[in-house]
């Protein structure tokens, strides 16, 4: 019986090295959980063009949305795991997902592969442009003198648009009409339309409206200003240093994935991240990338673990007020 489990054991560690050795033999999908255009979308297509290169094969983006990004966690939770359905995970849906969704279909912390850490991107508090505050302590003084007037967008429960802001108006004190999109980029447009008051989001989104004037910047959540920004100060310096919050964005498979594949993937991903171009984009996208020791399945699978830790009790008691 030994002999036998040994020879069954040794006979599929060879038929996944040989899939290794061949991997990729056809397309891969990246699934993207929320709209095209957004932080998600901008990273995920980074991340699909630069392992497309390195492994030699088509990477293709696929966007699916909803509840906040668990729709299409759950497509990827579930999907064989074979290497050819990957998902650009972030704070919401690999962390924050947990205390947000009693009925959650998945559990970040076991049924993924991580691969590895990408980047981190500070967020940032914006408002339509007409919105009657300048600063976050008028904003503050405004938001809860009106309150029952007040609405906030948000890219659906669980996404890091809502965790940002949740945790903005947890620390205010303050319980606005939540107006929910399926992404970033029509949340952004519907702010720009002057039809909802602010709006939490990773400055990758909002940088190009903050410098055109578009939308009004009033805080980073951020322990220092960002370079990107060197103007717009910190939530701390404007007295409210509980605001601080940069969500990381990450690479998964479904759990399962063989380990060989899932280590091609890494390697191909930190080679990329190491690339002088796609560290320009990052930069230039105001994006924190991934240390070279923070990089790899281990450390994500660390991250994911720690940030539920971290997160679940704050959002529970958050929600419950």
């Amino acid at each position: 019986m030994i002999k036998r489990l040994l020879l069954i054991l040794a006979a599929a560690a060879g038929v996944a090295a040989a899939r290794a050795e061949t991997y990729p033999a056809h397309t891969v999908t990246v699934i993207v959980p929320f709209a095209a255009g957004g932080p998600a979308d901008i990273i995920g297509r980074i991340v699909a063009d630069q392992l497309a290169k390195r492994l030699n094969a088509n990477f293709v983006v696929e966007n699916i949305n909803g509840a906040g990004g668990t729709v299409g966690a759950t497509r990827a939770a579930r999907a064989t795991a074979d290497g050819y359905t990957l998902i650009l995970g972030h704070m919401g849906t690999h962390a924050a997902s947990i205390a947000l969704y009693s009925n959650l279909a998945y559990d970040p912390r076991t049924d993924f592969a991580p691969i590895s850490l990408v980047a981190e991107f500070p967020e940032v508090l914006v408002t339509r442009k007409g919105f009657p505050a300048n600063t976050l302590q008028e904003f503050i003084a405004y938001t809860r003198a009106n309150e029952a007037k007040i609405n906030m967008a948000h890219s659906g429960v669980g996404s890091v648009s809502y965790v940002g802001c949740l945790l903005l108006d947890t620390a205010i004190g303050i319980h606005p009409t939540l107006v929910p999109f399926t992404g970033s980029a029509p949340a952004t447009n519907a702010m720009l339309a002057e039809q909802v008051d602010y709006f939490c989001d990773p400055i990758i989104g909002q940088i190009a409206h903050m410098r055109s004037g578009t939308l009004k910047a009033l805080a980073v959540a951020a322990a220092t200003r960002h370079p990107l920004a060197p103007d717009l100060p910190t939530a701390a310096e404007q007295g409210l240093p509980a605001w601080n919050i940069a969500p990381f964005f990450g690479l998964f498979a479904p759990k399962d994935t063989p380990a060989p594949i899932v280590a091609a993937l890494a390697a191909a991903l930190d080679q990329g991240l190491d690339d002088e171009a796609v560290r320009k984009r990052f930069t230039d996208l105001g994006a924190t990338i991934a240390a070279k020791d923070r990089r790899g399945p281990a450390p994500l699978g660390a991250l994911v673990r720690s940030e539920v830790a971290r997160l679940t009790p704050i959002l529970q008691a958050a929600v419950k007020k």
